[in-house]
């Protein structure tokens, strides 16, 4: 079996329509697996498995991750799960905290709990590298390094790696600290730092950069699915109880770093720095674990992905729209 080959696996992605999820299960179809996306769809992004949905080999079913019962009829019989599904980032938790905390933190916790008996043998868990918050730039945040959340959503992220890292039984259990995610997806999302700074600029209109010199590190969606497939095929002892930081240590920027990269192709761009945001974060992370233990290494760049939404938007291939079709914003279907 080579890194690619997923012939015969039985995958269940939990949030499998959203930003990640629509890249992941098309890559897990091209590499021979058998896929159920189960999602709420809380974005109304069914869309993003438009053409995906003749597949032989995918089922899609609409759930909520809440229903322990009913992820339970679904995921039984599955080799693997991957847990993707929460509401991602930092407005959308402080927008919806009581739901955050039952999403991101208890239900996810039950979900943990549930797989075992059901014959899973591994899952994968995706967490943030948000866990480091406020860390010495100078000093690269490893998987042993304290972890300082600034947020609501940092939290309950940590509080599912404690239940995972104190043991998951027969089930091997890993937690991905994922890199700010980029890059162009089925389900695009335009309220993350790459492509929201791409798409104001190349539509002219005037961006505003709160903290430009603050640090981050990013990773594009096709890595970080590919990083996820790694993690299932990898020896179980390689990954067991395991943290991995997913990313690369060459793609880490600050906000003016990107902005001047933007600029360099849209010089007349209208760019203002202020002082001040209330989101206090700034870190960068080491990436070395990974390369190391699983022989991952970034194959994209966020200077390509920049020229791609910057193409992209003034093609007019992403038309306005209300509601949450480019963003995590706003949260429907999920009482």
């Amino acid at each position: 079996m080579t890194t690619s080959d997923m012939t015969g696996h039985r995958v269940v992605v939990v949030g499998g329509a959203g930003y990640i999820g629509s890249v992941l299960v098309g890559r897990l179809l091209d590499a021979g697996a058998h896929v159920t996306v189960f999602d709420q769809l809380v974005y109304d992004n069914g869309f993003a498995l438009h053409h995906l949905l003749d597949h032989d080999r995918l089922t899609v079913v609409r759930g909520d991750l809440r229903d322990t019962e009913e992820l339970g009829r679904t995921a039984a019989g599955a080799d693997d799960v991957v847990l993707l599904a929460s509401l991602v980032g930092d407005p959308v938790c402080r927008a919806y905290r009581e739901l955050a905390a039952q999403v991101n933190r208890d239900a996810t916790i039950r979900a943990i709990d549930s797989l075992g008996p059901l014959g899973v043998a591994r899952f994968v868990f995706t967490s943030t590298c948000s866990n480091y918050g406020v860390h010495d730039p100078d000093t690269p945040a490893t998987e042993n390094s304290v972890l300082n959340p600034q947020s609501l959503y940092a939290r309950t992220k940590i509080d599912v790696e404690e239940h995972v890292l104190a043991g998951t039984g027969d089930v091997a259990g890993t937690v991905l600290r994922l890199a700010t995610a980029y890059g162009m997806s089925p389900r695009m999302r335009f309220d993350l730092t790459v492509s929201q700074f791409a798409r104001a600029l190349a539509s002219d209109e005037s961006l505003l950069v709160y903290d430009a010199d603050t640090w981050r590190p990013y990773c594009h969606v096709r890595d970080i699915s590919r990083a996820i497939m790694q993690v299932l095929l990898a020896p179980r002892q390689d990954v067991d109880g395991e943290v991995f930081n997913v990313g690369g240590n060459s793609q880490q920027f600050t906000k003016r770093m990107i902005v001047e990269e933007l600029r360099a192709q849209l010089p007349e761009a209208a760019v203002e720095y202020r002082a001040g945001d209330t989101d206090p974060r700034n870190y960068r992370v080491c990436f070395d674990k990974i390369a190391d233990r699983l022989r991952f290494a970034p194959e994209h760049t966020v200077k390509e992905s920049l020229n791609a939404v910057v193409a992209a938007v003034r093609a007019g291939v992403f038309p306005p729209a209300e509601g949450p079709r480019y963003g995590n914003s706003e949260v429907r279907h999920l009482g």
